[in-house]
């Protein structure tokens, strides 16, 4: 009688055991998919400042086409990308093409004392500021539910139930990892 209880009691320290891998795993997606929720909010911050800063750009930049156009197609780009690998490429192909349009705005001094492209070049860079600080927390939270779905022996949980990694959002090109130049 006493072997039943033994077998019994290992029986549910196992079935407890697995029943908190499995809570810590759903813990680590929902807390990924919150940081991705709020790198989402900024980058929608951004997107949403994108037309207003090209209407007031478009009235002094009448043969910059070509870069309104760039950053008007990534917008629409990010706008409808739907993994986060797409979305990140996106939003990295974005970076770029504002990059691009601030360091040619440059060349015109008249918009560089207009108030309303002041105040949106301010305002995109606070939109920046906190969509690194989404990315960093987005990417730490990835990081520790793939950590929880790679080792042992939690991974024999995550593979039980088909828990899937989560993708990081990362720089994809080396070139946007170097510092933009901007010859004045």
């Amino acid at each position: 009688m006493t072997g039943i209880y033994i077998l019994l009691g290992a029986l549910v320290l196992v079935v407890l055991y697995v029943i908190g891998v499995y809570n810590g795993l759903i813990k680590g997606r929902l807390h990924a998919e919150e940081a991705w929720s709020g790198m989402d909010v900024q980058l929608k911050r951004r997107a949403d400042m994108i037309p207003n800063l090209v209407d007031i750009v478009k009235g002094y930049m009448q043969h910059e086409k070509d870069v309104l156009t760039q950053v008007t197609e990534a917008r629409t780009a990010v706008m409808s990308a739907g993994s986060t690998a797409g979305r990140a490429g996106a939003e990295n192909m974005l970076t770029g093409a504002l990059k691009s349009l601030f360091a040619v705005a440059e060349n015109y001094p008249d918009l560089k004392a207009n108030t309303n492209f002041l105040k949106l070049q301010e305002e995109y860079g606070v939109i920046e500021d906190a969509i690194q600080g989404a990315r960093r927390l987005y990417n730490s939270a990835t990081k520790g539910f793939n950590i929880k779905i790679e080792t042992f022996p939690s991974n024999i949980i995550a593979g039980m139930f088909k828990f899937e990694k989560k993708e990081f959002f990362e720089v994809e090109e080396a070139g946007e990892r170097k510092n933009v130049k901007i010859d004045l």
